[in-house]
């Protein structure tokens, strides 16, 4: 029987990150274009009417039906990529780092949630929601994603470029990307619409970087103080 030591295991993880994380950004880029196609926002969402559209419905079922999905494969990647830093992490940024990814997940849940009131407040089903009830689902939905989600994805891209950068285990083009991706979640996304597609597109380059280059890790990495 062939046993694997330490370095083999440290080899390993990052494709597995590399393949989660790629599945997870395709998932969560997928649920966010039906929900921005299928849910209006501004001049245009000021009324209900026409959401009773069977093809509106069900692109919404879609995503979220995908958001459960994409929280599992998200998870999956914050955890095989925290088994690969292993030794050499720093416990305040990876601390960091886990808090903003399970917080991340649980406020997309909660968003998942409220885009799917929208569908449920229709009596009889598939009739127009009530005004208020309508303008309610559908400001929580999207203040959720783009307010509180997305700030949550800053902090975790922001605090896995540093660990990435300290580590050396990351070329910097891909720590500086990751840091601009930061800025425009944290003061782009909630103004400017489809800017919350910069965080899956950053983790399907990060993960296809991975993937690519196997994820190996520099020499001698430091270990954290």
């Amino acid at each position: 029987m062939q046993t694997t030591g330490p370095g083999q295991r440290a080899l390993q993880t990052p494709r597995a990150a590399a393949l989660a994380g790629i599945v997870f950004a395709l998932l969560l880029a997928a649920a966010i274009v039906l929900i921005r196609l299928s849910v209006p926002e501004g001049a245009g969402a000021q009324t209900a009417s026409g959401f009773t559209d069977a093809t509106q419905r069900a692109a919404v079922r879609a995503a979220i039906a995908l958001v459960p999905f994409a929280g599992i494969f998200f998870l999956w990647f914050v955890g095989v990529v925290r088994s690969h830093v292993g030794e050499a992490e720093d416990r305040f940024l990876t601390t960091v780092f886990l808090g903003s990814g399970l917080i991340f997940v649980a406020t997309m849940y909660a968003a998942a949630a409220a885009a799917g009131a929208v569908l449920a407040t229709g009596h009889p089903p598939g009739t127009d929601p009530g005004l208020p009830t309508w303008n309610f689902g559908r400001h929580l939905a999207y203040s959720l994603i783009t307010g509180y989600a997305m700030r949550m994805a800053a902090v975790f891209t922001c605090s896995l470029s540093l660990i990435a950068h300290r580590l050396g285990v990351l070329p910097r083009w891909l720590t500086v990307l990751g840091f601009l991706t930061t800025l425009t979640l944290l003061f782009v996304s909630s103004n400017v619409r489809w800017a919350e597609m910069v965080f899956p597109a950053w983790c399907l380059v990060l993960s296809t970087h991975l993937l690519v280059v196997g994820g190996r890790p520099a020499p001698d990495m430091p270990a954290a103080r």
